[in-house]
């Protein structure tokens, strides 16, 4: 296992983080087994960084977590949750309160049984009213959090990077790390372009997302996927491409991704041992010839005319939702 340490913080992390996203209903049928052996095997295999929060089945992740990790050394892994974005109904999906925000660090110890947790991120700040409530109320609230103990690290988790930038320009608080998703792909890869500023403010970089959130695989994205049909018709072109070529594309994009410099922390969603030990291969023993030749037609053939996002996209949906029920 390769392993970076993450910004100035004193955690040394495996280059492959364990997603916690999987341990829900978001990208298949949540199987309690399944998750707890895969907790455990990765564990095993040198991963050190487990990533959870709230959102990810409404605390259904973060309560398998607490409970896979029961009788093993507090000291043998890094976890990261996250505050902000709670739960499904439009109206009550996101609270950057202070009060919610303390209310929401408590319960993630409860739901893990943890006394804390090595980071806390907060969750999508592109959907808070306005960036005075990240920077007033949020990040004052995780502070008291911090020096009270229970977390040791704060950070921020956001599509939008430039969001991201300036809330690490204006704030009063320390920021230790920001994530960002689907950003350092084939058909994406703008994180490159913000590495070298974040490491000049001492800033760890975690990178989500290497199939952008199954675009980039074979088997193709879940139906509730942000992406305009444009998108993922393209991803879609080039994913049969690989199947005719007998090359999974998950299995290229990940090797492109696992190999862009600048980034501390890969947090990969797994649905199964498989998957991540198979991960795991790509990372110690790269990609065979042909799959290199597949991988640089892919990127000719699909994704290097031009950028592919769904910027702007998701913020506009959720107030639409909004004026529903406010209506």
């Amino acid at each position: 296992m390769r392993y970076n340490e993450l910004g100035i913080t004193e955690m040394i992390v495996s280059h492959v983080g364990l997603g916690g996203a999987a341990f829900s209903n978001i990208y298949g049928t949540y199987d309690e087994k399944r998750s707890f052996d895969l907790i455990r095997e990765s564990l095993k295999h040198g991963i050190n960084y487990l990533e959870t929060g709230p959102w990810y089945g409404q605390g259904i992740s973060e309560s398998t977590i607490g409970k896979a990790l029961q009788g093993i050394p507090r000291s043998s892994y890094f976890i990261g949750s996250k505050v902000g974005r709670y739960e499904m109904a439009p109206d009550k999906m996101f609270d950057f309160s202070a009060e919610k925000t303390a209310a929401g660090v408590d319960n993630t110890l409860s739901l893990l049984g943890l006394d804390y947790v090595d980071l806390i991120q907060i969750h999508d700040i592109t959907f808070a009213p306005d960036t005075s409530v990240i920077l007033r109320e949020t990040l004052p609230a995780l502070d008291k959090a911090r020096r009270d103990g229970k977390v040791r690290y704060i950070g921020i988790a956001d599509y939008d990077i430039d969001l991201m930038q300036e809330i690490v320009e204006d704030s009063d608080v320390k920021i230790s790390t920001i994530l960002s998703y689907a950003k350092s792909t084939l058909f994406d890869n703008r994180l490159k372009n913000y590495t070298k500023y974040f490491k000049s403010r001492r800033v760890g970089v975690i990178n989500a997302a290497a199939t952008g959130m199954g675009l980039l695989s074979n088997k193709g994205p879940q139906p509730w996927h942000p992406a305009s049909d444009d998108v993922k018709a393209i991803c879609r072109s080039a994913s049969e491409y690989c199947e005719k070529q007998k090359v999974e594309l998950a299995r290229i994009a990940t090797w492109f991704t696992l190999n862009q410099p600048g980034i501390d922390l890969n947090v990969c969603g797994f649905f199964n041992v498989e998957q991540m030990i198979d991960t795991l291969d790509i990372m110690e023993n790269g990609i065979n010839e042909h799959e290199r030749k597949v991988l640089h037609d892919v990127q000719q053939r699909f994704f290097d005319k031009m950028t592919l996002h769904w910027d702007n996209v998701e913020l506009p949906v959720y107030k639409a939702e909004l004026d529903k029920l406010h209506d």
